[in-house]
Protein backbone atom coordinates (compact mmCIF):
# COMPACT_ATOMS: atom_id res chain seq x y z
CA UNK A 1 0.00 0.00 0.00
CA UNK A 2 2.99 1.98 0.48
CA UNK A 3 3.55 2.35 -3.27
CA UNK A 4 0.26 4.44 -4.17
CA UNK A 5 0.58 6.82 -1.82
CA UNK A 6 -2.10 9.62 -1.70
CA UNK A 7 -0.55 12.24 -3.58
CA UNK A 8 0.63 9.68 -6.51
CA UNK A 9 -3.24 8.57 -6.56
CA UNK A 10 -4.42 12.34 -6.51
CA UNK A 11 -1.82 12.84 -9.45
CA UNK A 12 -3.01 9.75 -11.68
CA UNK A 13 -6.58 11.28 -11.40
CA UNK A 14 -5.94 14.59 -12.61
CA UNK A 15 -3.56 12.96 -15.59
CA UNK A 16 -6.91 11.06 -16.33
CA UNK A 17 -9.35 13.83 -16.88
CA UNK A 18 -6.49 15.87 -18.45
CA UNK A 19 -5.86 12.59 -20.86
CA UNK A 20 -9.78 12.50 -21.54
CA UNK A 21 -9.43 16.11 -22.91
CA UNK A 22 -6.40 15.01 -25.18
CA UNK A 23 -7.87 12.16 -26.37
CA UNK A 24 -10.91 13.51 -27.79
CA UNK A 25 -9.44 16.64 -29.44
CA UNK A 26 -6.56 14.38 -31.38
CA UNK A 27 -9.70 12.42 -32.39
CA UNK A 28 -11.99 14.91 -33.74
CA UNK A 29 -9.98 18.01 -34.84
CA UNK A 30 -8.76 15.79 -38.22
CA UNK A 31 -12.76 15.35 -38.56
CA UNK A 32 -13.61 18.50 -38.32
CA UNK A 33 -11.14 19.28 -40.66
CA UNK A 34 -12.60 17.14 -42.99
CA UNK A 35 -15.97 18.93 -42.60
CA UNK A 36 -14.53 22.29 -43.87
CA UNK A 37 -13.04 20.88 -46.48
CA UNK A 38 -9.51 20.52 -45.96
CA UNK A 39 -7.49 18.43 -47.57
CA UNK A 40 -5.93 15.29 -46.05
CA UNK A 41 -2.17 16.33 -46.54
CA UNK A 42 -3.66 19.57 -44.42
CA UNK A 43 -5.40 17.50 -41.62
CA UNK A 44 -2.03 15.82 -41.37
CA UNK A 45 -0.13 19.16 -41.50
CA UNK A 46 -2.47 20.18 -38.42
CA UNK A 47 -1.60 17.01 -36.22
CA UNK A 48 2.07 17.07 -37.14
CA UNK A 49 2.24 20.85 -35.48
CA UNK A 50 0.23 18.79 -32.59
CA UNK A 51 3.45 16.13 -32.22
CA UNK A 52 5.85 19.44 -32.97
CA UNK A 53 4.48 20.54 -30.30
CA UNK A 54 5.20 17.41 -28.40
CA UNK A 55 8.90 18.12 -29.37
CA UNK A 56 8.93 21.44 -28.06
CA UNK A 57 7.44 20.36 -24.90
CA UNK A 58 9.93 18.14 -24.12
CA UNK A 59 13.12 20.30 -24.42
CA UNK A 60 11.13 23.23 -22.13
CA UNK A 61 9.57 20.80 -19.50
CA UNK A 62 13.63 20.67 -17.58
CA UNK A 63 13.57 24.80 -17.44
CA UNK A 64 9.67 24.96 -16.82
CA UNK A 65 9.83 22.16 -13.80
CA UNK A 66 12.85 24.10 -12.73
CA UNK A 67 11.05 27.27 -12.12
CA UNK A 68 7.56 25.92 -11.08
CA UNK A 69 8.27 22.82 -9.64
CA UNK A 70 5.90 19.76 -10.24
CA UNK A 71 2.96 20.87 -9.45
CA UNK A 72 2.95 24.27 -11.01
CA UNK A 73 4.35 22.94 -14.15
CA UNK A 74 1.17 20.61 -14.33
CA UNK A 75 -1.31 23.47 -13.68
CA UNK A 76 0.16 25.73 -16.32
CA UNK A 77 0.08 22.78 -18.98
CA UNK A 78 -3.62 22.44 -17.73
CA UNK A 79 -4.30 25.72 -18.39
CA UNK A 80 -2.18 26.11 -22.10
CA UNK A 81 -4.45 23.11 -22.90
CA UNK A 82 -7.99 25.19 -22.21
CA UNK A 83 -6.91 28.15 -23.68
CA UNK A 84 -5.46 26.81 -27.13
CA UNK A 85 -8.81 25.01 -27.29
CA UNK A 86 -11.03 27.59 -26.40
CA UNK A 87 -9.32 29.41 -29.54
CA UNK A 88 -10.19 27.07 -32.24
CA UNK A 89 -13.34 28.11 -32.92
CA UNK A 90 -11.99 32.09 -32.73
CA UNK A 91 -9.58 31.29 -35.33
CA UNK A 92 -10.41 29.05 -38.30
CA UNK A 93 -8.07 28.59 -40.92
CA UNK A 94 -5.30 25.53 -41.41
CA UNK A 95 -2.61 28.15 -40.13
CA UNK A 96 -3.97 29.07 -36.99
CA UNK A 97 -5.07 25.89 -35.66
CA UNK A 98 -1.30 24.50 -37.16
CA UNK A 99 -0.55 27.07 -34.43
CA UNK A 100 -3.01 25.97 -31.17
CA UNK A 101 -2.29 22.53 -31.88
CA UNK A 102 1.36 23.70 -31.61
CA UNK A 103 0.39 24.83 -28.16
CA UNK A 104 -1.65 22.21 -26.91
CA UNK A 105 1.28 19.76 -28.11
CA UNK A 106 3.07 21.56 -25.36
CA UNK A 107 1.07 21.07 -23.12
CA UNK A 108 0.56 17.63 -23.49
CA UNK A 109 4.41 17.16 -23.49
CA UNK A 110 4.60 18.82 -20.32
CA UNK A 111 2.03 16.95 -18.79
CA UNK A 112 4.36 13.67 -19.69
CA UNK A 113 7.16 14.76 -18.43
CA UNK A 114 5.94 15.93 -15.21
CA UNK A 115 4.00 12.91 -14.22
CA UNK A 116 6.89 10.53 -15.19
CA UNK A 117 9.53 12.03 -13.80
CA UNK A 118 7.62 12.92 -10.34
CA UNK A 119 6.28 8.91 -10.63
CA UNK A 120 9.87 8.24 -11.06
CA UNK A 121 11.38 10.33 -8.32
CA UNK A 122 8.78 8.86 -5.60
CA UNK A 123 9.40 4.97 -6.42
CA UNK A 124 12.69 2.77 -5.83
CA UNK A 125 13.90 0.27 -7.96
CA UNK A 126 11.53 -1.90 -6.95
CA UNK A 127 8.06 0.06 -6.63
CA UNK A 128 9.29 2.02 -10.11
CA UNK A 129 7.71 -0.90 -12.82
CA UNK A 130 4.21 -1.04 -11.00
CA UNK A 131 3.95 3.00 -10.48
CA UNK A 132 4.55 3.72 -14.42
CA UNK A 133 2.98 0.76 -15.50
CA UNK A 134 -0.50 2.48 -13.51
CA UNK A 135 0.34 5.43 -15.17
CA UNK A 136 0.52 3.69 -18.50
CA UNK A 137 -3.37 2.26 -18.15
CA UNK A 138 -4.46 5.31 -16.83
CA UNK A 139 -3.38 6.90 -19.81
CA UNK A 140 -4.79 4.61 -22.17
CA UNK A 141 -7.71 4.65 -19.98
CA UNK A 142 -8.34 8.17 -20.17
CA UNK A 143 -7.79 7.47 -24.34
CA UNK A 144 -10.24 5.34 -24.12
CA UNK A 145 -12.92 6.95 -22.31
CA UNK A 146 -12.19 10.26 -24.75
CA UNK A 147 -12.86 7.97 -27.83
CA UNK A 148 -16.13 6.91 -26.18
CA UNK A 149 -17.26 10.71 -25.29
CA UNK A 150 -17.56 11.14 -28.55
CA UNK A 151 -19.92 8.11 -29.72
CA UNK A 152 -21.83 9.39 -26.14
CA UNK A 153 -22.12 13.16 -27.03
CA UNK A 154 -22.78 15.15 -30.54
CA UNK A 155 -19.49 16.33 -32.26
CA UNK A 156 -20.59 19.94 -32.15
CA UNK A 157 -17.46 22.01 -32.07
CA UNK A 158 -18.92 24.59 -29.12
CA UNK A 159 -19.74 21.22 -26.85
CA UNK A 160 -16.70 19.71 -27.28
CA UNK A 161 -14.83 22.75 -26.68
CA UNK A 162 -16.96 23.04 -23.60
CA UNK A 163 -16.23 19.67 -22.43
CA UNK A 164 -12.34 19.90 -23.19
CA UNK A 165 -12.51 23.39 -20.86
CA UNK A 166 -14.21 21.53 -18.05
CA UNK A 167 -11.85 18.46 -18.05
CA UNK A 168 -8.53 20.32 -18.28
CA UNK A 169 -10.00 22.19 -14.88
CA UNK A 170 -10.88 19.12 -13.31
CA UNK A 171 -7.31 18.15 -14.30
CA UNK A 172 -6.34 20.34 -11.90
CA UNK A 173 -8.31 20.15 -8.83
CA UNK A 174 -6.85 16.49 -7.38
CA UNK A 175 -3.25 18.43 -7.47
CA UNK A 176 -4.55 21.25 -5.61
CA UNK A 177 -5.10 18.59 -2.58
CA UNK A 178 -1.22 16.50 -3.66
CA UNK A 179 2.09 16.99 -1.56
CA UNK A 180 4.73 16.41 -4.26
CA UNK A 181 8.16 16.94 -4.14
CA UNK A 182 9.38 20.69 -6.11
CA UNK A 183 11.75 18.85 -9.04
CA UNK A 184 14.32 21.27 -8.56
CA UNK A 185 17.29 19.31 -7.57
CA UNK A 186 16.53 16.96 -9.84
CA UNK A 187 16.49 18.96 -12.89
CA UNK A 188 19.08 21.25 -12.07
CA UNK A 189 21.30 17.70 -11.15
CA UNK A 190 19.78 15.83 -14.44
CA UNK A 191 20.57 18.70 -16.77
CA UNK A 192 24.85 18.11 -16.57
CA UNK A 193 24.69 15.25 -17.76
CA UNK A 194 26.16 14.04 -21.14
CA UNK A 195 23.62 13.07 -23.85
CA UNK A 196 26.06 11.73 -25.87
CA UNK A 197 28.08 9.73 -22.85
CA UNK A 198 24.26 7.77 -22.97
CA UNK A 199 23.91 7.43 -26.32
CA UNK A 200 27.16 5.21 -26.11
CA UNK A 201 25.30 2.52 -23.87
CA UNK A 202 23.79 -0.03 -26.06
CA UNK A 203 20.41 -0.10 -23.58
CA UNK A 204 20.20 3.28 -24.46
CA UNK A 205 20.75 3.32 -27.91
CA UNK A 206 18.10 0.82 -28.96
CA UNK A 207 15.64 2.54 -26.19
CA UNK A 208 15.68 5.78 -28.58
CA UNK A 209 15.42 4.11 -31.45
CA UNK A 210 12.47 1.94 -30.34
CA UNK A 211 11.16 5.02 -29.31
CA UNK A 212 11.00 7.23 -32.31
CA UNK A 213 9.46 3.94 -34.36
CA UNK A 214 7.03 4.09 -31.37
CA UNK A 215 6.73 7.15 -32.41
CA UNK A 216 5.69 6.90 -35.95
CA UNK A 217 3.52 4.63 -35.44
CA UNK A 218 1.46 5.87 -32.47
CA UNK A 219 1.30 9.35 -34.29
CA UNK A 220 0.50 8.01 -37.61
CA UNK A 221 -2.52 6.17 -35.60
CA UNK A 222 -3.98 8.83 -33.59
CA UNK A 223 -3.40 11.61 -36.36
CA UNK A 224 -4.49 9.57 -39.34
CA UNK A 225 -6.54 6.47 -37.98
CA UNK A 226 -10.14 8.74 -37.80
CA UNK A 227 -9.89 9.77 -40.92
CA UNK A 228 -9.05 6.38 -42.30
CA UNK A 229 -11.79 5.05 -40.64
CA UNK A 230 -14.42 8.02 -41.50
CA UNK A 231 -12.73 6.96 -45.49
CA UNK A 232 -14.65 3.72 -45.14
CA UNK A 233 -17.90 5.12 -44.68
CA UNK A 234 -18.00 5.56 -40.94
CA UNK A 235 -19.96 8.57 -39.46
CA UNK A 236 -17.91 9.99 -35.99
CA UNK A 237 -19.81 8.20 -33.31
CA UNK A 238 -18.45 5.25 -35.05
CA UNK A 239 -15.41 6.33 -35.37
CA UNK A 240 -15.11 6.74 -31.69
CA UNK A 241 -15.84 3.44 -31.13
CA UNK A 242 -13.57 1.64 -33.57
CA UNK A 243 -10.61 4.40 -31.93
CA UNK A 244 -11.59 2.84 -28.46
CA UNK A 245 -11.69 -1.21 -29.54
CA UNK A 246 -8.23 0.21 -30.79
CA UNK A 247 -6.95 1.37 -27.57
CA UNK A 248 -8.86 -0.53 -25.15
CA UNK A 249 -7.04 -3.66 -26.96
CA UNK A 250 -3.34 -1.36 -25.82
CA UNK A 251 -4.51 -1.25 -22.16
CA UNK A 252 -4.66 -5.01 -22.64
CA UNK A 253 -1.63 -5.19 -23.46
CA UNK A 254 0.36 -3.01 -21.30
CA UNK A 255 1.00 -5.65 -18.63
CA UNK A 256 0.74 -8.67 -20.65
CA UNK A 257 3.76 -7.53 -22.76
CA UNK A 258 5.24 -6.00 -19.98
CA UNK A 259 5.65 -9.72 -18.34
CA UNK A 260 6.87 -11.18 -21.45
CA UNK A 261 9.82 -9.17 -21.86
CA UNK A 262 10.77 -9.64 -18.58
CA UNK A 263 10.84 -13.23 -19.14
CA UNK A 264 11.86 -13.68 -22.88
CA UNK A 265 14.16 -10.58 -22.86
CA UNK A 266 13.14 -7.05 -24.70
CA UNK A 267 14.55 -7.80 -27.93
CA UNK A 268 12.74 -11.24 -28.44
CA UNK A 269 9.18 -9.24 -27.41
CA UNK A 270 9.84 -6.35 -29.64
CA UNK A 271 10.30 -8.58 -32.63
CA UNK A 272 7.25 -10.14 -32.28
CA UNK A 273 5.44 -6.74 -31.57
CA UNK A 274 6.81 -5.52 -34.49
CA UNK A 275 5.63 -8.75 -36.94
CA UNK A 276 2.20 -8.28 -35.16
CA UNK A 277 2.06 -4.83 -36.49
CA UNK A 278 2.30 -5.54 -39.75
CA UNK A 279 0.06 -8.72 -39.70
CA UNK A 280 -2.23 -5.82 -38.28
CA UNK A 281 -1.54 -3.81 -40.62
CA UNK A 282 -2.23 -5.97 -43.83
CA UNK A 283 -6.02 -6.97 -42.23
CA UNK A 284 -6.28 -3.64 -42.04
CA UNK A 285 -5.56 -3.24 -45.92
CA UNK A 286 -7.74 -6.14 -46.86
CA UNK A 287 -10.78 -4.97 -44.98
CA UNK A 288 -14.02 -6.94 -44.61
CA UNK A 289 -14.34 -8.73 -41.87
CA UNK A 290 -10.62 -8.42 -40.20
CA UNK A 291 -11.05 -4.87 -38.88
CA UNK A 292 -12.08 -5.90 -35.54
CA UNK A 293 -8.98 -8.40 -34.99
CA UNK A 294 -6.73 -6.54 -37.03
CA UNK A 295 -7.63 -2.91 -34.37
CA UNK A 296 -6.82 -5.29 -31.47
CA UNK A 297 -3.73 -6.84 -32.60
CA UNK A 298 -2.60 -3.14 -33.46
CA UNK A 299 -3.53 -2.02 -30.12
CA UNK A 300 -2.29 -4.87 -28.39
CA UNK A 301 1.30 -4.57 -30.02
CA UNK A 302 1.58 -1.01 -31.14
CA UNK A 303 0.81 0.66 -28.47
CA UNK A 304 2.82 -1.57 -25.92
CA UNK A 305 6.31 -0.74 -28.08
CA UNK A 306 6.76 2.79 -26.29
CA UNK A 307 6.85 1.23 -22.74
CA UNK A 308 9.24 -1.66 -23.61
CA UNK A 309 11.86 0.47 -25.32
CA UNK A 310 11.38 3.38 -22.65
CA UNK A 311 11.92 0.49 -19.81
CA UNK A 312 15.22 -0.93 -21.90
CA UNK A 313 16.67 2.36 -22.55
CA UNK A 314 16.26 3.34 -18.94
CA UNK A 315 17.06 -0.28 -17.48
CA UNK A 316 20.97 1.03 -16.56
CA UNK A 317 19.89 4.51 -15.73
CA UNK A 318 21.10 6.11 -11.94
CA UNK A 319 18.30 7.72 -9.84
CA UNK A 320 20.12 11.20 -11.00
CA UNK A 321 19.85 10.03 -14.68
CA UNK A 322 15.99 9.28 -14.63
CA UNK A 323 14.79 13.03 -15.37
CA UNK A 324 17.29 13.29 -18.64
CA UNK A 325 16.81 9.63 -20.00
CA UNK A 326 12.93 10.48 -19.59
CA UNK A 327 13.66 13.69 -21.44
CA UNK A 328 15.43 12.07 -24.05
CA UNK A 329 13.41 9.19 -24.22
CA UNK A 330 10.55 11.29 -25.09
CA UNK A 331 12.36 13.48 -27.34
CA UNK A 332 13.03 11.01 -29.57
CA UNK A 333 9.15 9.42 -29.65
CA UNK A 334 8.33 12.85 -30.29
CA UNK A 335 10.71 12.85 -33.57
CA UNK A 336 9.00 10.13 -34.93
CA UNK A 337 5.64 11.33 -34.45
CA UNK A 338 6.22 14.78 -35.91
CA UNK A 339 7.44 12.70 -38.91
CA UNK A 340 5.08 9.83 -38.94
CA UNK A 341 2.38 11.76 -39.77
CA UNK A 342 4.01 14.15 -42.06
CA UNK A 343 4.90 11.91 -44.34
CA UNK A 344 1.88 9.35 -44.31
CA UNK A 345 -0.63 11.93 -44.87
CA UNK A 346 1.29 13.34 -48.37
CA UNK A 347 1.12 9.33 -49.26
CA UNK A 348 -2.66 9.13 -48.36
CA UNK A 349 -3.29 12.06 -50.37
CA UNK A 350 -1.42 11.55 -53.32
CA UNK A 351 -2.33 7.69 -53.50
CA UNK A 352 -4.91 5.96 -51.36
CA UNK A 353 -5.95 5.80 -47.92
CA UNK A 354 -3.83 2.07 -48.02
CA UNK A 355 -0.89 4.02 -47.18
CA UNK A 356 -1.72 4.57 -43.65
CA UNK A 357 -1.53 0.83 -42.83
CA UNK A 358 1.20 0.07 -44.83
CA UNK A 359 3.81 2.69 -43.58
CA UNK A 360 3.00 1.34 -39.95
CA UNK A 361 3.86 -1.98 -41.18
CA UNK A 362 7.26 -0.92 -43.23
CA UNK A 363 8.27 1.44 -40.27
CA UNK A 364 7.65 -1.38 -37.38
CA UNK A 365 9.65 -4.07 -39.99
CA UNK A 366 11.78 -1.79 -39.96
CA UNK A 367 12.93 -1.83 -36.36
CA UNK A 368 14.09 -6.08 -36.52
CA UNK A 369 17.42 -5.32 -38.30
CA UNK A 370 17.95 -3.26 -35.25
CA UNK A 371 16.57 -5.15 -32.88
CA UNK A 372 19.21 -8.27 -34.33
CA UNK A 373 22.20 -5.86 -33.09
CA UNK A 374 20.88 -6.45 -29.68
CA UNK A 375 21.03 -10.03 -29.70
CA UNK A 376 20.40 -12.06 -26.20
CA UNK A 377 20.72 -8.10 -24.67
CA UNK A 378 17.69 -6.80 -23.02
CA UNK A 379 16.52 -9.99 -20.58
CA UNK A 380 17.46 -8.20 -17.64
CA UNK A 381 14.23 -7.01 -15.73
CA UNK A 382 12.02 -4.63 -16.41
CA UNK A 383 11.93 -1.20 -14.38
CA UNK A 384 8.68 -0.46 -16.17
Amino acid sequence: MRTFTWPIALLLAGLLFQTVAFAVLNTVVPLWMEQFDAATWEAGLVGAFFFLGNLAGTLLAGGVIRRAGFKGSYQYACLLCAVSTVLLPVFPGVPAWSGLRLLAGISCALVWVVVESALLRAGTLQTRGILLASYMVVYYLGTVLGQLLLGWFPSDMPLIVTEVCILSVAGMVPLMFARLEPGNGQVSSSSHIEIRTLLRRRSVFLGVVGCVISGVVLGTIYCLMPLFLKHQGMDHSSVGYWMALLIAAAILGQWPMGRLADRYGRAFVMKCQSLLVAAACAGLMLKGGLMAPSLIALGLAGFSLYPVAMAWGCEEASRDELVTMNQLLLLSYSLGTLAGPSLTSFLMQRYSDNWMPMVIALVALSFMPVLMLGGGHGRRKLSR
